[in-house]
Order: C-alpha cells, then sequence, then structure tokens
C-alpha cells in the first residue's frame, strides 16, 4: 500500500502549492488523479514517488515509511518507484543514446553487468526497434522518447508507477500503445499505479478508479 498522509508541499514554504492531502492506493491498484493544470497533483506525484520532500505529512510505501528524498532516499524504496513524466525532452540528457537513457537507472545502481542485454529487452517492451536505440533525443519523434522513458521507467522492475500526464503530448495511437504497456506490465508484476491526469475519459477507461483533486483539497 501506498499512504499519503496529510502532505503539505511546494517550492516556497510560504505558498504551498498542496495543502494537507491524504490518499492511499491498495497494492496492485490503478488510481488516476484528475485535475487541471497547476492545481498541485504533479507536486504531489513527486512527493509520492519520493521526488520532492513535502514541508509537512508523511509517505508510507509498503508500510515502512520513507526514510529520505531523491538521492538521500534508501536504494530499496527509491527503486521501488518508476517514474514517467509529461515531457519526455526534460527527462532526457540530450547528449545519451536512447539504449543508455534505457540503462541508465542499471548503471546509476551498479547493475552494469549485462545491462545494454536488459536495457534491449525494456526497449521491445515498449516497441523500440535496435535502429532506434542508436539515435539521440533530438533524433527521434516525442512518441519514440516517451516510450524510452517508459522503458527506463520499468527497467528495475518497480512495485510502484507514477504517471504524471504521461501521454498529455502524445497522439491517440502512441497513447494507447503506452497505456497497454503499462498493463502488460501491472498484471506481469501487480504493480501499482498512480496516474496523473487532467483526462477524464483516459483515466476512468485506466483506472480502477478516479480521484478528483477538488475532492481532495475540499474546495467547492
Amino acid at each position: 500500500m501506498l499512504e499519503l498522509d496529510r502532505i503539505t508541499a511546494g517550492y516556497d514554504r510560504r505558498a504551498p502549492v498542496v495543502r494537507e492531502v491524504s490518499l492511499t492506493i491498495a497494492a496492485g491498484e490503478a488510481v488516476g488523479l484528475l485535475g487541471p493544470s497547476g492545481c498541485g497533483k504533479s507536486t504531489l506525484a513527486r512527493v509520492a514517488a519520493l521526488l520532492h520532500r513535502p514541508d509537512t505529512g508523511t509517505v508510507v510505501i509498503d508500510g515502512e515509511p520513507a526514510r529520505g528524498w531523491r538521492h538521500r532516499a534508501p536504494r530499496a524504496q527509491r527503486t521501488a518507484f518508476g517514474v514517467v513524466f509529461q515531457q519526455p525532452r526534460l527527462s532526457a540528457d540530450p547528449r545519451m543514446r536512447l539504449a543508455d537513457l534505457i540503462a541508465e537507472p542499471l548503471r546509476a545502481t551498479g547493475r552494469r553487468t549485462g545491462a545494454d542485454a536488459v536495457a534491449g529487452e525494456s526497449a521491445r517492451r515498449v516497441g523500440l526497434s535496435g535502429e532506434l536505440l542508436r539515435r539521440r533525443p533530438h533524433e527521434v519523434s516525442d512518441g519514440q522518447l516517451q516510450r524510452a522513458c517508459l522503458a527506463r521507467a520499468l527497467i528495475l522492475r518497480p512495485r510502484w508507477l507514477v504517471c504524471d500526464e504521461m501521454t498529455a503530448m502524445l497522439d491517440a495511437s502512441t497513447t494507447a500503445a503506452l497505456v497497454g504497456v503499462v498493463e502488460e506490465y501491472r498484471a506481469e508484476t501487480g504493480a501499482g499505479l498512480l496516474a496523473v491526469g487532467h483526462d477524464r475519459t483516459l483515466l476512468g477507461r485506466w483506472c480502477d478508479r478516479t480521484v478528483r483533486w477538488d475532492d481532495l483539497t475540499g474546495t467547492p
């Protein structure tokens, strides 16, 4: 279970964008978080994935309170999450080939042996050819780069996925393909999902339940 309890967070303590928000996701459950741009849902998603330290509140991952944030989080907790953001070009080092981008989490956790083979398998899962893996971000489309970012998010086989507007910049066919990959992975592993977005129809079809941001914050 992933538990966010009374989270207050933002980038200026005097004006937090998230105030006293609580959300619980059961193991293996897919929860959609629906809200307009700028409401704070992405900040909450970053807190959930241990990428942003909240001002107050607690995060509990499978019964264990979070014990750090970003690189200071224990490896076991940090690697429990796979995260895909809205804008792949802001999530990818422009100097890296896609193969290296996908394998980056393996090398960052000291798993260099066989990294290329594992990255190749993760790339095939998301529909990327070997030829594309030799290219750099500026040489591929947004959809192809987002496929690589999803492959990177899955490569450590996380127990929790956080997809923050993952498909907002993609066409309908690519959206369907990437959602399909996520659901195949979840069926295989039992991973839980927090999908953040503003497309009510997509979240309704994708997730077990959808939570409105206004309901979390008590906004009328």
